[in-house]
């Protein structure tokens, strides 16, 4: 792994004078995340049923934005499409929600690695229609699972991690506000081909700087009656 350019690690010392990590209040283990709805002003986060699969074939329009999403293809009819979300709904870890807008499913993402002993958790297999991306409700969907992870959960450690070469995912990682902490060389093999992964993450320790910021992004006054926004996520 490259190590991010500045290490600093907050630790005490222990009886032999060795440093150790600071103790951790916090009851553990986390409970395991429900598959209830998160619901926002733009989007809501529902439970993947087959029922959405129509809809998310339609939708699923660009068929690039499947290269960097594990060992899945394109779906070729909505058969196949339907066939697929029936295994995904089924899953327990990864843990897949669809994002409707408008009651539409427009994409989908999952909770995976989920791991209640030490209060950590990922975002990943996400995968946004076209039309989804770059907008409000496409933002909004990821910080209503930030709130769920470290507000109702209680989680300490919420992770983003990204085949290296994928571009548009580590600028989306640094918009949203995950740090980068540093790349796993060969860390896996997918559609017969080599992966190096990046790691982010957001602490519970930098979410409530975050969650305001996020707050103030979404906030109606930020927009223009056209949608556009005023202040990037950024500079709020």
């Amino acid at each position: 792994m490259a190590a991010s350019s500045a290490e600093t690690v907050a630790h005490r010392l222990n009886a032999y004078g060795q440093p150790i990590g600071l103790p951790v209040d916090l009851p553990l283990p986390r409970p395991l995340p429900p598959h209830d709805d998160l619901t926002g002003r733009s989007v809501t986060l529902s439970a993947l049923t087959p029922d959405h699969a129509p809809a998310l074939y339609r939708a699923m329009t660009d068929p690039s934005g499947w290269t960097y999403l594990g060992a899945d293809e394109p779906w070729t009819d909505e058969a196949e499409a339907r066939r697929w979300a029936k295994a995904k709904a089924a899953s327990k870890d990864p843990l897949f929600y669809s994002l409707l807008v408008g009651g539409t499913p427009q994409g989908f993402l999952s909770l995976l690695r989920i791991n209640p002993e030490a209060a950590s958790i990922e975002v990943g297999y996400i995968h946004y229609a076209p039309a989804l991306q770059g907008t409000l409700a496409a933002t909004e969907a990821q910080f209503l699972l930030m709130r769920h992870v470290f507000d109702d959960l209680g989680y300490r450690r919420h992770e983003w991690k990204c085949d290296a070469l994928n571009a548009p995912s580590r600028k989306a990682a640094e918009r949203l506000g995950f740090t980068y902490e540093g790349t796993f060389r060969q860390a896996l093999v997918y559609k017969g081909r080599n992966r190096d992964t990046a790691w982010f993450s957001i602490t519970d320790s930098e979410w409530p700087a975050l969650k305001a910021r996020f707050t103030r992004w979404l906030s109606p006054g930020n927009f223009h009656p056209d949608g556009r926004q005023k202040k990037r996520l950024q500079d709020a």
